[in-house]
């Protein structure tokens, strides 16, 4: 299938793309953007004892009727109870415990008093105010209670949701496996930066994009490698990564030109092509492939999933087709892989801050800066091939959204919507 809409590729991306169900336990520490396997419980009030929420004094309320500076109460302070201890003394009419924020309250007293209402006694305290009952007191279980589920299958662990699983004593926790995604890149003419830059030569500022972008989205890519301009050297490496990968992704290779390998490469590992060319610019020769691993003898004895398919997507390689490519198609992709909507793609309105004179014909997606609600554009280029100018950009407008779509430029005061990176 050829010329599809963004709309229909992604369809048929997500029809193919596995939702990880394979589980671990990891470090409550290193649970950050992962999400939750299952329920968690509570399996004990929190706080697990009254305690105070001031420093000051814990007594019965009925002892302070009446007080005021001019005429104060007195109690007879019996002990100092501070935050991690606890006290066995049940206090009596007349009684207090100095009690810092946070101690367990002693039986018998229903209130605490700010310190600042008192004269601040050591064996004596004089108490300058009245308080009614359960005043300045948390109650057993106030945060949670025990059985209660408190955080359910499927959510994304931010900073309060993994606060919460300390609370709740989990020093480990259980999340889905981060999914293994394949960064393959190709060209003869690809150097790793760090290397001499030979004529001729470039350096392979797309693997770097790709890794950077996937760490951003919480992926620690599972296998990069730049494979040689050669269909045959690629076809091994495709069936050679897709033993272990969930979803493989290629740049280069995949236009008409002698240097095209893809299509060649899929072929020979006999992988099924779903569509090629998507209606949209930069990204238009982007080619989706599915590998169908077969399954083993050992496989079908002892349940893995060696019969999975593997979506393969094969971008062009010129760099900012890559960057607008996995934003748009991958993007989805990975939100459903992960069961992560966090990672899926924010649509936001506004208007031009300038004019984009260079025409728009067909589906084309532009580097911008969104600020107060006005999209601004980068100098420099906006050819496929320029990456730099898209430094310092937070969205990418899309022309579908043309308020006059039949219109061939944008210009200041044009209303459209973008995708925010």
């Amino acid at each position: 299938m050829e010329g599809i809409s963004v709309e229909q590729a992604t369809e048929m991306i997500l029809q193919y793309t596995p939702v990880i169900n394979e589980t671990e336990e990891i470090e409550l520490d290193k649970t950050g953007g992962r999400i939750l396997a299952q329920d968690m419980v509570a399996e004990f009030d929190n706080p697990p004892f009254d305690k105070s929420p001031v420093d000051g004094y814990a007594c019965k309320a009925e002892d302070l009727a009446g007080a005021s500076p001019d005429t104060p109460v007195i109690l007879k302070v019996m002990e100092e109870v501070d935050a991690g201890q606890y006290s066995e003394r049940e206090i009596q009419r007349g009684q207090a415990v100095r009690i810092m924020t946070g101690a367990a309250i002693p039986n018998g007293c229903n209130c605490c008093i700010y310190q600042e209402n008192t004269n601040y006694g050591e064996d004596i305290v004089e108490v300058y105010c009245g308080q009614e009952k359960w005043d300045n007191y948390c109650f057993a279980g106030e945060d949670f209670k025990k059985g209660t589920t408190l955080l359910k299958k499927d959510t994304r662990i931010g900073y309060v949701e993994a606060a919460v699983l300390a609370g709740m004593g989990a020093a480990k926790v259980p999340v889905y496996r981060q999914p293994k995604i394949v960064l393959l890149t190709t060209g003869d003419e690809v150097v790793e930066p760090g290397s001499p830059l030979p004529e001729g030569k470039i350096y392979n500022s797309n693997m770097t994009m790709l890794s950077a972008r996937l760490r951003e989205l919480g992926i620690t890519p599972f296998y990069m490698e730049a494979v040689k301009d050669d269909p045959h050297i690629m076809a091994e490496k495709l069936k050679e990564v897709a033993e272990q990968a969930d979803m493989i992704i290629t740049t280069g290779g995949v236009s008409v030109g002698k240097k095209d390998i893809m299509h060649e490469s899929l072929k020979l590992i006999s992988a099924e092509r779903i569509f090629w060319r998507v209606k949209m610019k930069p990204g238009m020769p982007t080619l989706f492939s599915v590998y169908h691993k077969e399954v083993s003898d050992n496989a079908a004895t002892d349940g893995s999933d060696s019969g999975k398919d593997i979506p393969v997507i094969s971008l062009s390689g010129n760099p900012f087709g890559v960057a607008v490519t996995v934003e748009m198609l991958i993007r989805p992709a990975l939100e459903k892989m992960m069961r992560n909507p966090s990672v899926g793609l924010k649509q936001v309105a506004g208007i031009m801050a300038d004019d984009f004179p260079k025409g728009v014909k067909g589906r084309r997606f532009i580097r911008a800066h969104l600020e107060n609600g006005e999209f601004h554009l980068p100098n420099g280029l906006h050819s496929n091939g320029v990456l730099s100018s898209m430094a310092g950009c937070n969205c990418l407008i899309d022309t579908k959204t043309m308020e006059k779509p039949e219109s061939k430029d944008l210009n200041v005061g044009d209303k459209v919507s973008a995708i925010l990176l």
